[in-house]
């Protein structure tokens, strides 16, 4: 038989920017686990999804991928992905979230056969939060280095430079007549950047780190301090006004419609190649941080009617409208860079950290007020950063404690303070001298194809293990309504086949890292793989789990972990209504509809809407319980094949 697991009361309150609901429990409360908590307003939980998703590449991703990517024709395919893949699986991972008010790990009772995805999806931020701190750290460095009346990376002359180095002020004082070679020099913000932030002239790869850079570990242990206490009011909210503050300055200097220009002009022969509709993929995959399990872990803090059809459009046309308008603040300041310098624009762009540490901080050298600007500039990434990276603690501490909430709950502030501590000394490596070969290996395949298949797998358990039907009217009962033919037809169809071709193709096209002219060597490229793949397996893993947990032949081990458990549905008693009216833990009444009317004086039309449903969901079981001839003829073979080896 199925074991029964048992769901817990909620009871007072957690985290940060959650407070718990008024306490009703009475003397159940010293029997049951500390409750999560909710959002103190639903502008808490939007400007948290908005921070989640706006980050740091939303300003040297996406401008670098839409210029070498048919400029402004790049926007069809771009909004293209959006509607198929971008909008369906954020409203899936939200509705997941809120329905349950479980983490990733927990919200797995849908389908206990399947938790090895929560897993992956936890080892996968774990190791994204590892490295995407230290890009925080190294704003941190550039952030404080701005705090002068002259920018280090202004000049060459410093102990750090080589004789390659050239100050772009040498060329504009030069004689114009005869022209200066420029093709083998080093910039100023280039050679500090690599030289004195980096040192990695100290590593001859990424076998050989080298010493431990003290400068850039104390700015991370600041990242991390500072991470894990993210006021989402202000960090949400402040990088627009800064974001703004640099377009206007960057729209009035001379030049800056040749960089606006060549940011947007359409190339629509670039529409014929199946790169770019990759690329376009890619970039909506990323932004918007589906997969992470961010966007379930701050909906399950929602309360169970909060109207999450309306936020995911809000969050996910709000990240597009702010990637466009960050190209226009990037590249406006890079078509005067190229005015200045008298070289195109495409030789001064470079994606990633190129354009954030290298690129823009010499473009600030060029303005009146550099240090001004700069600080700006890198104060901007840091609100961009550390929301993200709030998101990215929230989701690990979140999932674990949901399942232990008797031990963890209570301790939750001393928990998440051990993640950090731990998650702290494994980026150790990546503040030595080579530890840009390291995060270059964490960012090319922590969340890579791995991050696909739990993306892709999560879809298909979503609409064909747990039902369409079911998952639909689930949405139905918090909302009011069900999800349209578009919501359906992208969940069943559109959005796996996309991602599916997406993840075939980065297969297809592997090509190893590489950091500038470095390439790493096989070992290295073996880690990262089993980097990857160690998310994947864990999906079979906590399958074999699952099935050894139950009773019967192996036919019916797979058919009772695959269906969801007893407790599955709304944590809260009075939303248990229709099929999930069941008895819960400590629960004084075992008709938590008759809860609700008592509370609220009748029924609403969630519940009348359920208790109509009830009766076709358990035909829809009954049905789903109709396999195959094969599949039956199949699960025989394999219940022999079990008996005979026990």
């Amino acid at each position: 038989m199925k074991k029964i697991r048992q769901q817990q009361l909620r009871k007072p309150v957690t985290p940060e920017l959650l407070v718990s609901p008024s306490s009703q429990d009475g003397d159940l409360g010293s029997q049951c686990p500390e409750d999560r908590g909710n959002w103190t307003g639903r502008l808490d939980f939007l400007l948290s999804c908005i921070g989640y998703c706006v980050g740091l590449g939303n300003v040297w991703r996406f401008p670098y991928r839409a210029y070498t990517n048919g400029g402004g024709a790049f926007l069809v395919p771009y909004f293209i992905m959006l509607a198929i893949c971008g909008i369906p699986i954020f409203f899936m991972e939200l509705s997941l979230g809120q329905f349950a008010s479980q983490g990733p790990l927990a919200v797995w009772k849908i389908s206990p056969l399947f938790k090895g995805i929560g897993m992956g999806t936890i080892l996968i931020v774990s190791l994204v939060a590892i490295y995407y701190n230290m890009i925080i750290a190294y704003v941190l460095f550039y952030l404080f280095a701005s705090l002068t009346s002259d920018l280090p990376w202004q000049h060459c002359g410093n102990w750090w430079n080589t004789e390659l180095c050239l100050d772009h002020r040498v060329i504009k004082a030069g004689n114009t007549t005869l022209p200066v070679n420029i093709s083998n020099t080093v910039s100023p913000s280039e050679e500090y950047w690599s030289r004195y932030v980096l040192h990695i002239q100290g590593s001859s790869g990424i076998g050989d780190p080298g010493r431990i850079r003290w400068n850039l570990c104390l700015c991370l242990l600041l990242s991390w301090t500072i991470g894990s206490t993210a006021v989402v009011y202000f960090t949400a909210t402040f990088p627009y006004l800064i974001l703004v503050m640099l377009l206007i300055r960057g729209v009035t200097l001379e030049g800056a419609w040749k960089g606006i220009r060549f940011y947007l002009t359409p190339q629509f022969d670039h529409l014929l190649s199946s790169k770019v509709w990759i690329e376009a993929a890619l970039q909506i995959f990323y932004s918007l941080g589906v997969g992470f399990g961010g966007l379930l872990t701050f909906a399950s803090y929602n309360t169970f009617h909060q109207n999450i059809y309306r936020d995911t459009f809000i969050v996910t046309l709000g990240n597009a409208i702010t990637s466009i308008l960050a190209g226009f603040a990037i590249f406006s300041v890079l078509g005067y860079m190229s005015q200045e310098l008298g070289v195109p624009v495409n030789q001064v762009a470079k994606a990633g950290p190129g354009l954030a540490f290298v690129v823009y901080p010499q473009a600030m050298t060029m303005l009146p007020l550099s240090p001004f600007w700069s600080f700006l500039f890198f104060f901007m990434l840091l609100t961009l950063g550390l929301d993200s990276q709030f998101a990215f603690m929230e989701t690990i501490v979140t999932a674990v404690t949901d399942e232990f909430p008797y031990y963890l709950r209570p301790k939750k502030a001393f928990f998440s303070a051990v993640i950090c501590v731990g998650l702290f000394l494994m980026g150790l490596i990546l503040t030595t001298e080579g530890g840009m070969y390291w995060l270059v290996l964490l960012d090319d395949y922590s969340a890579g194809f791995g991050l696909m298949v739990v993306v892709i797998t999560t879809c298909l358990v979503v609409t064909r293990v747990y039902g369409m039907k079911r998952f639909c009217r689930d949405i139905h009962m918090m909302l009011g309504f069900q999800p349209g033919p578009y919501f359906r037809t992208c969940w069943m169809i559109l959005s796996p086949a996309t991602m599916m071709a997406l993840l075939v193709y980065n297969i297809i096209k592997y090509q190893p890292s590489e950091y500038g002219s470095y390439r790493f060597p096989a070992w290295a490229e073996a880690l990262g793989i089993l980097m990857g793949l160690c998310s994947c397996l864990l999906i079979p893993a906590g399958m074999l789990m699952a099935v050894l947990q139950e009773e019967g032949t192996l036919w019916e081990r797979f058919q009772q972990a695959s269906r969801p458990t007893m407790d599955w549905g709304p944590s809260l008693e009075e939303n248990r209504t229709g099929t999930y009216v069941t008895s819960l833990a400590g629960s004084q009444s075992p008709k938590p509809l008759m809860v609700h009317m008592r509370k609220y004086g009748g029924i609403t039309s969630y519940e009348n809407t359920a208790i109509e449903v009830d009766q076709e969901i358990e035909e829809e079981e009954e049905e789903s319980m109709m396999q195959p001839p094969l599949t039956r003829a199949c699960f025989m073979l394999l219940d022999k094949a079990w008996y005979t080896l026990n």
